[in-house]
């Protein structure tokens, strides 16, 4: 079968290493792919929202399946485009239908489908700037640190956490009167803050059945301990340690279940990955937001660890045969280390020349931020390579990931040596 990906980052370059390992797969295209995807399949340079584009590569290349990896596409409707063309409503899409994709498109959106759903969450209330006076008393009656989140996509970097009451209205009405995140903050939600450990659980759902992936941690900020700018994220670790049957219980039956059903409820059609972010607060799981696909690096981490044949996987998804997949995990724990360029998350110089990959032998190496020049690997975005490895446990495995990267250069490369740090 001939598969595209949409997408050019690490997620990416471990669907494209998973399907490759199916003998089901004829031909796999990656658009627009890195150096590391160019390896597995045929890069192709057109962007994942260019929709006509897609189109003319999918009727071109016979391409029999179409796998979303990052929100964008779905947000804006890719799975809609598809159904709603004749010559494309037959191909099956990996990800949401455009409605649905709002779970991540929207935080307002998701707030009140959890609501609706009783689904656990924090309390929280949205504001325009039309009602910045009510959003100032909204703060005055939560307790300190304060979260403001722009409704909107803002890459990563629309969710504010402040310990001053001050400070956090200035915030309020730079997002939503100077609009500091542009259309995504022209709504704001404000919620209470709660204060616990963090971890990702990953669903992959056929509308109706539903099976759920290993549990991953990921590392979202540049310094060691947590410090710093926020990143697209680090690192990461799977399983989570922390995360015994009794607390995965209570997720299955508070969260996931309900997060299913709920989506049948409200008549939002959804083939794919539901990636929900949670905090374990004293021994309960509650819902800090939803993604409408795998999380970037936790799939690094994830997929390494399914056993399955992916491209049955993925058909089992198209034809809602979900319920007759037993899922198969590995035993053994993954983790990944992000290699960054100098300066990231801030400004950062790109085609710096990438050297080592090859002497990697106990590690996967995952693309992130790569292209090839001249036939040369260069950097080409803030997050360059994940190095994941296989251990006993994340400690083993981490060991060996930072061993591996030991043997990588590039000009400015930095990564934290403290994934894990906090278990």
């Amino acid at each position: 079968m001939n598969i595209l990906i949409l997408g050019s980052g690490g997620r990416e370059h471990a669907f494209a290493w998973k399907l490759s390992q199916s003998n089901k797969l004829s031909k796999l295209y990656i658009a627009p792919g890195n150096a590391g995807t160019s390896e597995l399949g045929e890069n192709i340079p057109i962007g994942v929202n260019d929709f006509d584009n897609i189109k003319k590569v999918v009727l071109e290349k016979n391409i029999e399946m179409v796998i979303v990896g990052p929100e964008d596409p779905l947000v804006n409707g890719v799975h809609d485009f598809f159904l709603n063309d004749s010559d494309l409503k037959e191909i099956p899409v990996i990800g949401p239908q455009k409605e649905a994709a709002t779970l991540e498109g929207s935080k307002e959106f998701a707030k009140e489908f959890m609501i609706r759903h009783n689904i656990p969450t924090a309390k929280y209330q949205s504001f325009t700037a039309d009602t910045l006076n009510a959003g100032y008393e909204f703060l005055d009656s939560l307790e300190p640190p304060y979260v403001l989140k722009a409704d909107g996509l803002a890459a990563g970097k629309g969710v504010v956490i402040l310990k001053d009451l001050n400070e956090a209205k200035s915030e309020l009405k730079s997002m939503l009167v100077d609009e500091k995140f542009g259309n995504a903050s022209t709504t704001v939600v404000i919620e209470e803050f709660l204060d616990g450990i963090e971890l990702s659980v990953f669903v992959l759902t056929d509308g109706t059945n539903f099976k759920v992936l290993p549990t991953a941690k990921d590392y979202k900020r540049i310094g060691e301990a947590d410090t710093g700018l926020n990143t697209g994220g680090m690192g990461a670790i799977s399983p989570v340690p922390f995360a015994d049957k009794v607390f995965m219980d209570k997720i299955h039956d508070q969260i996931v279940k309900p997060t299913v059903e709920g989506l049948k409820k409200d008549d939002l059609p959804y083939k794919g990955f539901i990636f929900i972010g949670l905090i374990k607060v004293g021994d309960e799981p509650k819902v800090i937001e939803y993604n409408v696909r795998m999380g970037d690096p936790e799939t690094e981490v994830v997929l390494p660890r399914v056993q399955n044949d992916f491209v049955e996987l993925m058909n089992a998804v198209a034809s809602g045969r979900l319920n007759e997949v037993e899922l198969k995990i590995d035993d053994r724990s993954a983790t990944t280390v992000m290699t960054v360029s100098g300066g990231y998350p801030g400004a950062y110089e790109k085609g710096k020349e990438i050297s080592g990959i090859g002497d990697i032998g106990d590690s996967i190496v995952f693309h992130a931020g790569t292209t090839l020049k001249d036939n040369k690997v260069v950097t080409n975005g803030g997050r360059v390579m994940a190095i994941t490895s296989y251990g006993e446990n994340f400690k083993d495995a981490l060991k060996t990931s930072y061993k591996s990267i030991e043997k990588l250069k590039f000009e400015g490369m930095n990564y934290r040596k403290d994934i894990g740090f906090d278990l």
